[in-house]
Parts: C-alpha cells; sequence; structure tokens
C-alpha cells in the first residue's frame, strides 16, 4: 500500500488553536482535543464577561453615588437624587455623575442644587 501524504490545513488550523491556548496550563495548551474545548470555553466566558463588566461597573457607580450624596446630605438617597434628576430634565448617565462628584465637587453641588430648587416648587 502506498504511503498518503496529508495536506497543511489541518495542521495549520491546529497550530492556530495551540497558539490561541499556549498560556493555558498542562494538557490545556498541548493536547489538540483538550486545547479545542478550552479555547471555545474562554471565547464563551470573555463574552459573557463583556456583559458581567457593564453590569458591574453600573453596580459600583449606583454605590458610589449614593455614598456621596448621603455623605453630603443633600438627598436622603440615591433612588430620590435620581427621580428629580429625570424631573428637572438632567440627563446624565451614572457614569458621569460619578466622575462629576469624584472630580469637581462644585460642578456637583451646583446640579444637585439645582435638582433640589426644581423638587421643591
Amino acid at each position: 500500500m502506498t504511503r498518503i501524504k496529508r495536506g497543511y490545513k489541518a495542521r495549520r488550523r491546529r497550530k492556530k488553536i495551540c497558539l490561541f491556548t499556549s498560556t493555558f496550563i498542562g494538557a490545556h495548551s498541548r493536547l489538540t482535543r483538550t486545547t479545542t474545548q478550552q479555547r471555545i470555553r474562554a471565547l464563551v466566558s470573555s463574552h459573557r464577561d463583556r456583559n458581567r463588566k457593564k453590569r458591574d461597573f453600573r453596580r459600583l457607580w449606583i454605590t458610589r453615588i449614593n455614598s456621596i450624596i448621603r455623605k453630603d446630605r443633600l438627598f436622603y438617597s440615591y433612588s430620590i437624587f435620581i427621580k428629580n434628576m429625570y424631573k428637572s430634565q438632567f440627563l446624565l448617565n451614572h457614569k458621569i455623575i460619578f466622575q462629576i462628584a469624584l472630580l469637581n465637587k462644585n460642578y456637583f453641588d451646583i446640579i444637585s442644587n439645582k435638582i433640589l430648587i426644581y423638587s421643591i416648587t
């Protein structure tokens, strides 16, 4: 029987997967079947955690805004602050509000006073 030499396509595909998983530990970086499984798992995790990161940062910003509001006694809670902010039509997202509160305290006080004045009237 004659010897059959395979082409380079499968080897090239496996090498590409091995380059992706080269930093993994043990068989996860060496064995073809295991590297394929680990690559799929890593891609699924990265897709899931991109959305998770957005969720976590939003929670962090809300917590920090709440602590700043309660510390300065501007409002009793975060929810009242946000409700009055939307009623007074200050359309700022949580990240921007937190950055203003952290970096420019005077500007945050001006915004909160305008919101307070609008909520009273």
